[in-house]
């Protein structure tokens, strides 16, 4: 009841000003109640419930917005870029953050959010490897400050670079920016067709997860990755369940059994389980714990954000 109470104040504020993200502000919410001390102990099983189970069932619905032909629309020259923007991008951040003095496991939650699909991503990726929940919300906070940032950057840059076309540069946004709902912010900027290019390639990104989070977590099983694999997930042979769980809804949605009228619906649960899920997550983490990490995760973030614009630009440009 909790983390209800606090997405319903989350979701409010985005409902008055709709370029907040739903998400962002309920963790924010989230995390300045937990530094308040007023939390009772007895919450602390609804504020572990919410950021496990509730966060898993939000990732599941996340399959229902994504249809296998959506995918194919793009062409091969828009996947090729889709797919070498999530491998530089994810293999880039991962090399570098132990470079720069970040720990294996922070890196590879940044290289998650950045590569993918911001907080739902980060959250599914500390779903099979152990993370402090100080580092998911680290994560969580720099995928975010990015992607807000790109919000007002990107259409300030977008005739600087030669992206006049409406698709093209829905196409660079949906390639680039993190969260599913900053990116329709950012593309919504260049109009309809912007927006609708921009959704589908993000949503082709989304899809990568389930393979990504299932690589790692068989990875991180072997004992010689450098990551410990979730104690929970120790009988999962081939995938987690949620990953699982995720890809059937996408074949759900192919098929069109989903009528059409529901996707809206479900989007809106979506949305509603991943923010109770990030407040979940937010209440529970400190400050005090959270500054210790210092300054060198948001200078890994920062390369990261940068590479991946660029990245995406080059292949906007001159190959799609």
């Amino acid at each position: 009841m909790f983390a209800l109470a606090v997405t319903f104040v989350g979701f409010n504020i985005h409902w008055r000003y709709d370029t907040v993200s739903p998400l962002v502000a309920s963790l924010v919410i989230g995390v300045l109640i937990g530094n308040v001390g007023v939390i009772p102990k007895s919450f602390a099983p609804g504020q572990k419930f919410a950021s496990k189970k509730v966060l898993r069932f939000g990732i599941v619905l996340l399959g229902t917005q994504l249809a296998a032909s959506q995918v194919i629309d793009l062409g091969g020259r828009e996947l090729i870029v889709v797919l070498g923007v999530v491998a530089f991008t994810f293999l880039g951040t991962t090399w570098l953050g132990p470079k720069l003095g970040v720990s294996k496991t922070l890196s590879l939650l940044i290289a998650t959010g950045f590569s993918i699909c911001g907080a739902s991503a980060v959250a599914a990726m500390e779903g099979v490897v152990e993370a402090d929940e100080e580092e998911v919300t680290y994560a969580i906070a720099l995928v975010t400050l990015c992607g807000s940032l790109a919000i007002v950057l990107l259409p300030l840059l977008r005739n600087l670079v030669g992206l006049q076309d409406a698709h093209m540069f829905g196409a660079w946004v949906g390639a680039s920016v993190h969260d599913v709902a900053q990116v329709v912010a950012t593309a919504s900027t260049g109009g309809k067709d912007s927006a609708e290019a921009a959704i589908v390639v993000k949503l082709s990104r989304v899809v990568l997860l389930a393979p990504l989070v299932t690589i790692m977590a068989l990875w991180a099983k072997r004992g010689k990755s450098g990551f410990t694999a979730k104690a929970s997930q120790s009988k999962v042979n081939i995938m987690p369940l949620f990953v699982f769980g995720f890809l059937v809804m996408i074949a759900i949605r192919t098929s069109g059994v989903i009528p059409t009228g529901w996707l809206s619906p479900l989007k809106k649960i979506e949305q509603w389980c991943l923010a109770v899920a990030l407040v979940g997550l937010g209440s529970d983490v400190k400050f005090s714990k959270l500054f210790k990490v210092g300054g060198k995760p948001l200078q890994l973030a920062a390369i990261s954000w940068g590479s991946i614009a660029v990245v995406s630009l080059l292949g906007v440009r001159f190959i799609a």
